[in-house]
């Protein structure tokens, strides 16, 4: 039986737009001051009162975040409305005793403590803070049985294109809802402080003002490594002809292994395709390729990692299990062509940007829009501090596409001569 109870709560537009999605999954995307961290508290109570003698989870990226941001206002929202509640500190769990429901409180920066948990609903706050893997592995808890409005539900000041972005924004599946809060929204705060809004345009620079004032989904162009990379430039849907010459270009990695297919057009580079297997290797690379480009009747050039030079335990390296597959199950002609050494990483970047877009405007590398894992490199690649580094350690699986993708260029754009070719040595 559901229970019920009178609440007195005056929502924004925004804020209650929000409460009244009935996607599985839902988001409220706003500014500073929108009233985010409210609207997250009043729903988890909502579906407390909904899921009676269910359990719940309200997160945030960290326990301090969660303890100093988010339980005041839960709190604040129990004791006004006079809601019985009991606090269990130490086991970071609340007891509301009225629907008869437990509230367990976490930090989220480790996914794997998630496991276990059967929920019938969870909050998150300031999501693009958090990890994907602990949204994900949070979707995975709604399962506790006789839950009678299964949510899950988060709350945050958009940062660029992020995984937040791509989940809610972009790409969202049937069962995702998203609510925008409008900048200077929430009259309780322009009432009391008018001036509070325009103290923040003198206190930010344009792109913070952009994003934490205005809510607005901004790519952030400081310190990312293809800073000349922009979707209305540089995306096209490239057709493929397979009468053409083919270049096929592999980064050697287990999980993932990945490559990039391309063609030349006069001075452009066009990027038609982009092939990530999951927990595979060098041959089962090359049984996806062959299968998807079974119609070539043109030669192709094999790019890549100049590493697939290296011999394994086995006795034998990467190309030359490339070289070996290829004859035996492939009627194009072919050959390989791969320097001894990679290109310093600092060149290889300079070189991919200068074909996104040079000074004068030019552009010489164009990506097909399917290829969504060499787009999130481009615009999410940045480097670490002011260095020269590329920061690998933010996402493990990102780089290695756009790796391959500097390899092909690298070979294609600096006068380089191919060798090798179809049953003779290679390399």
């Amino acid at each position: 039986m559901i229970k019920t109870r009178t609440i007195q709560y005056s929502p924004l537009e925004s804020q209650a737009k929000f409460h009244t999605l009935s996607t599985r999954f839902k988001g409220f995307s706003g500014p500073v001051g929108s009233g985010k961290s409210k609207a997250l508290c009043y729903e988890a109570v909502r579906l407390s009162y909904l899921n009676s003698h269910g359990a719940g989870l309200l997160g945030a990226p960290s326990y301090h975040m969660l303890r100093d941001v988010t339980l005041p206002a839960l709190f604040g929202i129990l004791n006004e409305q006079q809601i019985p509640h009991d606090y269990y500190k130490s086991e970071g769990m609340l007891r509301l005793s009225e629907p008869g429901v437990t509230i367990y409180l976490r930090g989220l920066s480790q996914s794997d403590a998630l496991r276990g948990l059967n929920l019938t609903w969870f909050g998150v706050d300031e999501l693009t803070y958090t990890q994907e893997a602990s949204w994900t592995q949070l979707e995975a808890r709604l399962r506790q049985p006789g839950g009678a409005s299964y949510c899950g539900f988060g709350v945050w000041t958009p940062k660029g294109h992020d995984w937040v972005y791509r989940r809610f924004v972009e790409s969202p599946g049937e069962h995702y809802g998203l609510v925008k809060a409008e900048p200077f929204e929430n009259r309780h705060i322009t009432k009391g402080n008018p001036i509070y809004y325009d103290l923040l345009k003198q206190s930010y620079s344009e792109g913070e003002y952009e994003q934490e004032v205005l809510g607005l989904y901004r790519v952030d162009n400081s310190n990312r490594v293809y800073s000349s990379y922009a979707r209305k430039v540089n995306l096209k849907e490239c057709v493929y002809d397979p009468a053409a010459p083919l270049l096929w270009t592999l980064d050697f990695n287990v999980d993932p292994m990945c490559s990039v297919v391309g063609q030349r057009v006069g001075r452009e580079l066009r990027v038609i395709d982009e092939l990530v297997l999951r927990r595979s290797g060098t041959e089962e690379m090359c049984a996806e390729f062959n299968e998807r480009y079974r119609r070539q009747t043109a030669p192709i050039t094999v790019y890549g990692d100049a590493s697939g030079n290296n011999r394994s335990t086995k006795g034998t390296t990467d190309y030359e299990i490339v070289r070996r597959y290829l004859s035996r199950n492939t009627r194009f002609a072919f050959r390989i062509s791969v320097p001894k050494s990679n290109p310093a990483v600092r060149d290889r970047v300079a070189l991919v940007n200068t074909l996104l877009q040079n000074a004068a405007g030019d552009v010489q590398l164009l990506i097909h829009p399917k290829c969504v894992e060499l787009i999130k490199d481009l615009e999410q690649l940045k480097f670490k501090g002011d260095s020269s580094i590329i920061d690998k350690d933010a996402d493990s699986s990102r780089s290695h596409l756009s790796d391959a993708l500097g390899y092909m260029a690298w070979q294609e754009f600096t006068g380089q001569s191919p060798v090798g070719e179809r049953g003779q040595p290679l390399l």
